[in-house]
């Protein structure tokens, strides 16, 4: 039986170069390793990484594959500060959104990827939501841009509690090879 491999290898320049910090578990601050991250490799497992320690600021979802620049991540700058690996990836998803607060209001099953939100649901406002299966991506705007959110299995009665700083969601991915 093959023994799964999860480790993700960070560089402080940009094509794999510089000093390198490799992590293969969650790491709530990672500021001692490196300076800042230009590039990364994804060896094994789903990640989110985070723009500051205790898995604060932006979030970015790295699927195993390499990363010659932060910008193929979506980043926004140079700044990592933490890590965590993915644990709810399967091959079933299944969450629901409601438009208010503490599940009130209308709401929505879902269960595929959507990159223009506005276009089955009747605004882009997600105030709570509950996932069921699998972990999901929230981005801020359409076609997979903008910030990202991870949300895995459980239940999240505000928005803030994904770590989201306006109820608006643009898109939305399953997490899985992209």
């Amino acid at each position: 039986m093959a023994k799964h491999i999860f480790q993700i290898t960070f560089y402080e320049d940009k094509n794999y170069k510089g000093r390198c910090f490799e992590c293969n578990n969650d790491s709530s601050d990672m500021h001692t390793y490196f300076s800042r991250c230009n590039s990364a490799k994804v060896e094994g497992g789903f990640w989110v990484i985070y723009e500051k320690p205790n898995y604060m600021g932006y979030q970015y979802v790295l699927t195993p594959g390499e990363y010659p620049d932060y910008q193929r991540w979506l980043g926004f700058n140079d700044t990592i500060g933490s890590c965590r690996m993915i644990k709810n990836v399967g091959n079933s998803w299944r969450m629901k959104v409601w438009e208010r607060a503490n599940f009130e209001g209308q709401s929505m099953d879902v269960a595929d990827n959507m990159p223009a939100f506005h276009e089955r649901w009747h605004s882009r406002d997600v105030h709570s939501c509950r996932v069921f299966e699998g972990a999901w991506i929230f981005y801020e705007h359409p076609n997979y841009r903008g910030r990202q959110y991870l949300l895995e299995r459980g239940e999240y009665r505000r928005y803030t509690e994904w770590g989201g700083v306006q109820a608006n969601v643009g898109s939305i991915r399953r997490v899985t090879e992209f």
